[in-house]
């Protein structure tokens, strides 16, 4: 019987290291290797600007990921966003979905305030009230140009 050669054991050793690497790359980039399944609801939302919202972006309720961001489109000069919500998550169809950042200068996302109604927004249904991102840049120029009313 031979025994393992210096060879045969820095094999291990990189084959480990491949598979460590992987698993944290998959663990990091959060990605899902078998799906879903069928836990989530889609709701769209149409908004006058996106600016700094990008694809797989998170949904806070009060501070607490809800769902993710899965298309923005232009329709009519508005911007069109479509979002999975989880299931167990049900919107009230008076609630407000608005584009904040984390942070002074960090990335957006969309922040849902509950509304106060009975009546629930069904799957593919729509968010009748938004409000668009703080366009930071534009009243950071006007306070400097002393055009702040």
């Amino acid at each position: 019987m031979k025994k393992f050669g210096v060879e045969s054991i820095v094999g291990i050793f990189i084959i480990a290291g491949l598979l460590c690497l992987a698993y944290i790359s998959i663990y990091l980039g959060k990605i899902n290797l078998f799906g879903t399944g069928n836990n989530t609801y889609q709701v769209k939302a149409v908004f006058s600007s996106v600016t700094g919202l990008k694809e797989d972006t998170d949904i806070k309720i009060a501070g607490v990921s809800v769902g993710k961001v899965t298309n923005i489109t232009l329709n009519n000069y508005e911007a069109v966003v479509t979002m999975k919500i989880r299931n167990d998550i049900k919107l009230q169809d008076d609630c407000i979905a608005s584009i904040n950042t984390m942070g002074l200068l960090g990335d957006a996302y969309v922040e849902i305030s509950p509304g106060g109604s009975d009546v629930t927004i069904q799957p593919g249904g729509m968010i009748r009230e938004t409000e668009p991102p703080l366009d930071l840049k534009k009243l950071i120029g006007n306070f400097a140009f002393g055009k702040v009313e």
